[in-house]
């Protein structure tokens, strides 16, 4: 990337990031809503597995699903190109 388009790049991102800056509302916790009725706060080690480790152990799952339930019997990687065409010539003499 040239230098002129990384300039016109970081304008965009800065300009964008100033606008949904200067767009948002700020956050006025300090004035609850009416109805608002907030429950007890999270801990840091709540906080840190409903957030962290709970995504964390969900995607591992995921994974480890995919991965033993994967029929898949073809695991060699498959060669490309001229040279693939070179093993099939040499496989038939």
């Amino acid at each position: 990337m040239d230098k002129k388009n990384a300039l016109r790049v970081g304008a965009l991102a800065a300009g964008t990031t100033l606008m949904m800056l200067l767009m948002s509302s700020p956050a006025l916790a300090v004035t609850p809503d009416d109805g608002d009725d907030p429950g007890p706060g999270l801990s840091v080690i709540e906080t840190l597995g409903l957030f962290v480790l709970a995504p964390l152990a969900i995607f591992l799952l995921i994974a480890g699903l995919v991965w033993v339930l994967d029929g898949s019997t073809d695991r060699e990687p498959k060669a490309k190109g001229k040279a693939s065409a070179k093993a099939k010539a040499d496989a038939k003499a």
